[in-house]
């Protein structure tokens, strides 16, 4: 059975719930960033991240542009998970897409008549000429020219799959990088009733009415209008969690779900991780826990008047595994209590549809925070999300497209948290302080990407210009 995780950082927890910041510490938080020189070299759109899907679609149109090729719009596999089959009519706006990037490479919604035969069941049965498999990862331009450009010529169409982390970062023209910029920050929206239902979120948050905040949350999705009263704007922090092979104190049930999980994304390679829970989580390996969320936010200077929303799919545990992070932050909100039940009908069962609306919300506030090593702050990613709300202030957590519009990021000191998460005797006050001195230099500045690293995270020096 499920056990319920007890505190793991008790001391800290009761000396953070006794915690109250000053007004100046708190202004001090939500300051933007400082210009720091360098602006996007396109005009992009607000368009929040998705994760592999994205980066796979930008990809496929800079290879399709190598081979001066048309590019069918992607399908998307089914995730083995999530079970999730919405497709990219389903999540991205097509139509903007295709008349962004007309001018650059030709694109159409489906196969012409000619190659109707051209079916995920024909590649399915046997091996085909025109399909390419064994494309490497990170594989360079040349090397499309050189084994799929053969396979154009000679039958008039191509399918490469899969297709993941198939295009390399380096020794690409300039053209090529600018073009993946071009899809990945303006090409790609969601689909209008996904942004609808986001600006009504981030309305929701920004604005809520004092009856809402005396009464609770059942009233939120009531006062949808509220944007014309001459009410201070409200600001809020977005999170991220990922998973990994570390133990979160869930007890065997836990243990046995996750160890499904990662046997059915990466096929075990996480469970033979080499080392122990204590190593991983000394070397920073570890996401944070709702619980170490918390008290990370809680030392940085947020107080209890910071409004929290949650965007997840659900969250392992139910209520019982962010009770602690909610008794931090007790003004927690998600989709369902921002929602109505005929907002929600739209995207019910369509996992891809839920972290879209999550992640539209994540890009509309003032600072970002990655709970997590790894991928999946790379991008705005799937997986849980915190928002957190100051009366009159806004944070959110992002890295890559908070990076290209000069957002406030906060990235999390893994390599410092680890360690003092696991110092049991640690005070309140050297663990504060140790926090803040150690994120003084991690609130967004810029960072150019080194080689081989992903554009999609680093956009400096590829997708902006030194002003």
């Amino acid at each position: 059975e499920y056990n319920v995780a007890k505190p793991r950082h008790l001391p800290l927890l009761k000396s953070a719930l006794q915690l109250q910041t000053s007004n100046e510490e708190q202004s001090g938080l939500w300051t933007p960033l400082a210009d720091q020189g360098w602006r996007p070299c396109i005009t992009p759109t607000n368009a929040p991240w998705l994760n592999q899907q994205r980066m796979g679609i930008c990809d496929a149109v800079a290879v399709a542009k190598i081979l001066n090729a048309t590019l069918v719009i992607p399908y998307f596999e089914v995730n083995p998970v999530w079970q999730d089959s919405s497709s990219f009519m389903d999540i991205f706006d097509v139509d903007h897409f295709i008349d962004v990037l007309k001018d650059d490479i030709s694109i159409v919604k489906g196969l012409p008549d000619e190659y109707s035969w051209s079916t995920r069941e024909y590649y399915s049965t046997a091996i085909r000429a025109t399909r390419i498999k064994t494309a490497p990862v990170h594989a360079s331009a040349n090397w499309y020219l050189e084994n799929v450009l053969p396979v154009l010529q000679s039958y008039g169409i191509a399918a490469v799959a899969p297709f993941s982390h198939r295009l390399t970062f380096d020794t690409l023209p300039m053209d090529i990088q600018r073009l993946r910029c071009k899809v990945n920050f303006q090409a790609l929206v969601f689909v209008s009733h996904i942004r609808e239902l986001g600006d009504a979120l981030v309305n929701r948050l920004r604005y809520p009415s004092r009856e809402n905040e005396e009464v609770g949350n059942d009233l939120l999705r009531e006062t949808t209008n509220v944007v014309g009263r001459k009410r201070s704007a409200r600001k809020f922090v977005v999170d991220m969690a990922a998973h990994s092979a570390c133990d979160f104190g869930g007890g065997k049930a836990e243990k046995l779900s996750l160890a499904k999980y990662r046997q059915a994304i990466w096929q075990g390679r996480v469970l033979n991780s080499q080392f122990t829970d204590e190593e991983l989580r000394s070397q920073g390996r570890c996401p944070l826990t709702p619980e170490e969320i918390g008290l990370l936010l809680a030392a940085l200077g947020f107080d209890n008047n910071t409004r929290l929303y949650l965007a997840s799919h659900k969250v392992y545990g139910g209520e019982a595994r962010i009770s602690n992070l909610r008794k931090l932050f007790p003004l927690m909100e998600n989709k369902k209590s921002l929602a109505s039940s005929e907002e929600r009908a739209q995207i019910k069962g369509k996992a891809s549809l839920l972290a879209a609306v999550d992640y539209y919300v994540g890009m509309h506030s003032d600072i970002f925070v990655s709970a997590s090593p790894g991928n999946m702050h790379n991008a705005l990613v799937s997986g849980s999300c915190l928002l957190l709300c100051k009366k009159r202030k806004t944070l959110s957590i992002q890295m890559g497209h908070r990076s290209f519009l000069n957002l406030k990021t906060i990235r999390p000191n893994m390599a410092l948290l680890g360690p003092l998460f696991l110092n049991k005797n640690i005070s309140w006050s050297d663990f504060r302080q140790s926090v803040v001195e150690g994120h003084e230099n991690r609130q967004g500045q810029l960072r150019l990407r080194k080689p081989k690293q992903s554009i999609y995270t680093y956009p400096a020096p590829d997708c902006m210009c030194h002003a």
